[in-house]
């Protein structure tokens, strides 16, 4: 094809490539932070029933005469006694008191301030009976990433990759903000929901805008650095998490940096790309000679004119007029392909990943601790996964680190309870294979789909994420059957969505289909020879202003 060719004679990787592609990444230095932000801003801390206000706790053991204990000797968080009870409360660690009559905490909780100064549970009481507003706060953030991955993937194919991306971070920007100042639970949900549709859409339109602008041969490389951004925001987040305990604090203060994201991404330019696969020669002329001018490559900029774009670009606007349908991906056989495969493999890394990052007070130990060494892990996996990436091809590194993970889930579920520090390195390898898999699957994806539907198929992938990411926590409720069966689960399904990558085609050094008609010749497996026989019958740029000017 002949738009990698324009690109590299415009410039390949310049300046205008370093600066876009470092200002479109810089955002999702936050993105970590909202994803997983509510295990700081929702932690559950220790707490017991408020005594009635007319108790006299002047005495010693006033208060624990109220408290009825467990087996552990520690006082029990939803009820009360109706009356103190006399005498030591729990001898021997027993449940000595437990045969006093007790009540629900009708007077309130009193919460352990040490770690938290503040949080949703501890604002607005989402213990006991209500701690299941405690996660239905994070999947309706959850279903907002699946709206927005819905409504701006589809957005994106018809509108451009630059417009949706302003709205996103104004939407983050303002929904963020607004959660941080909300009167009450359901106000909250509401803008966490806004947020998380504006999370959505910019990771879709963050990837498909870096990955149109870059050369074939650095794909691989903007993936793997928009991987480790988001890794390195996993660091933000618990640092910013430790310095600011209140809930309200941290909230604004992960949100209003979006407003500068806002501002400066006006300066961006649509992807010449995206405008020739909508038949607007024009426009890819512009934004070419203006990438031209920014990467000091005027001359070959001046070069370029209608004629010469309509001759390279022929296949694309003889092929690509108008945007393919989302129906298409069902509708043909090929796309169709694509479409169930990845389908798993988006549901699948979701769904293992949330069943481990979401749920980091269950380790025992510092949340802060756990949040630095799951966001370091991120470093050395997706490194091992870029050098896969970049020299096995694709689909062996999405095969193996899905598979992998599971199997580290899997081996957690058989490992005694007592065994903390192995279940722990599990848990923490198998977190690393999960993000290997993301950082591969957003590249792959990206680089499978046509450019008339790629951004469409980027965001039902993102769909079917949201989707694991949602079914995730009620997976966590099959523990009271038996304390492993959620590692089973969150286990097999990855390994059987591994199998999924061998029908998939490998990408490596290929160029980026821009119709249909493109992925139905590479699927049937047309002769490289006749892709190069394609290729020879182009004009070339140069040969062409050379002809113009009487060489």
């Amino acid at each position: 094809m002949a738009f990698n060719d324009l690109l590299k004679q415009v410039g390949g990787v310049g300046r205008f490539q370093q600066i876009q592609v470092t200002l479109v990444i810089l955002p999702l230095l936050l993105m970590a932070s909202h994803n997983t932000m509510q295990n700081f801003t929702a932690a559950i801390p220790t707490h017991h029933c408020r005594p009635p206000a007319d108790a006299n706790l002047s005495k010693d053991g006033e208060l624990e005469a109220w408290l009825p204990r467990d087996r552990q000797g520690l006082p029990k968080s939803c009820v009360r006694f109706t009356s103190p009870q006399e005498g030591l409360p729990f001898p021997n660690g027993t449940e000595a008191n437990s045969t006093g009559a007790t009540e629900p905490c009708i007077d309130g909780w009193v919460y352990d301030n040490s770690t938290f100064s503040s949080t949703i549970v501890t604002e607005w009481d989402l213990v006991c009976s209500h701690r299941a507003l405690h996660h239905l706060a994070q999947s309706l953030y959850m279903v907002g990433v699946l709206v927005g991955a819905i409504v701006f993937g589809y957005l994106a194919d018809r509108l451009g990759r630059r417009k949706l991306l302003i709205l996103n971070y104004l939407q983050a920007a303002v929904s963020g903000s607004c959660t941080a100042f909300a009167p009450n639970f359901s106000v909250y949900c509401a803008f966490r929901f806004l947020t998380g549709m504006s999370m959505s859409g910019i990771a879709l339109n963050t990837m498909t805008l870096n990955m149109e602008w870059m050369p074939i041969h650095t794909r691989a490389l903007v993936g793997t650095l928009m991987g480790y951004v988001y890794s390195l925001g996993q660091f933000i987040l618990a640092g910013v998490a430790y310095a600011m305990p209140h809930w309200r604090h941290l909230q604004l203060m992960v949100s209003a940096p979006f407003f500068a994201a806002f501002i400066y991404s006006w300066f961006f330019i649509e992807s010449a790309r995206w405008h020739s696969s909508s038949g607007r020669v024009d426009l890819t002329l512009k934004a070419l000679q203006r990438v031209a001018w920014i990467n000091g490559k005027q001359k070959e900029g001046a070069k370029l004119n209608m004629e010469v774009l309509r001759a390279s670009l022929q296949k694309e606007l003889t092929m690509g007029n108008g945007q393919a349908s989302a129906m298409e991906l069902l509708r043909c056989p090929a796309l169709r392909r694509l479409f169930l495969c990845l389908s798993m493999l988006w549901f699948a890394t979701s769904f293992a990943y949330y069943g481990l990052v979401m749920d980091l007070q269950s380790f025992g130990v510092s949340i802060y601790l756990i949040q630095v060494i799951f966001g370091a892990v991120d470093l050395p996996a997706k490194f091992v996964s870029f050098l896969v990436i970049n020299s096995l091809g694709r689909r062996p590194a999405q095969m193996a680190s899905l598979l992998l993970a599971g199997i580290c889930i899997l081996v957690n579920g058989v490992v005694p309870q007592d065994q903390s520090i192995v279940r722990t390195s599990l848990a923490v390898l198998g977190k690393g294979c999960l993000a290997a898999s993301f950082n591969c699957i957003f590249l792959y994806t990206g680089e499978l789909y046509p450019t008339v539907i790629r951004q469409t198929g980027l965001g039902i992938g993102s769909t079917m994420a949201r989707v694991g990411s949602i079914v995730s926590p009620l997976v966590s409720l099959t523990a009271d059957l038996y304390h492993s069966v959620p590692l089973f689960i969150y286990g097999i399904v990855p390994v059987i969505a591994s199998a999924a990558t061998a029908l998939l085609p490998e990408t490596l050094g290929q160029p980026l289909p821009d119709t249909v008609q493109d992925l139905e010749n590479r699927t049937r497996g047309k002769p490289r020879r006749q892709q190069q026989e394609k290729q020879k019958q182009m004009v070339p740029l140069q040969a062409s202003a050379q002809q113009k000017i009487g060489l």
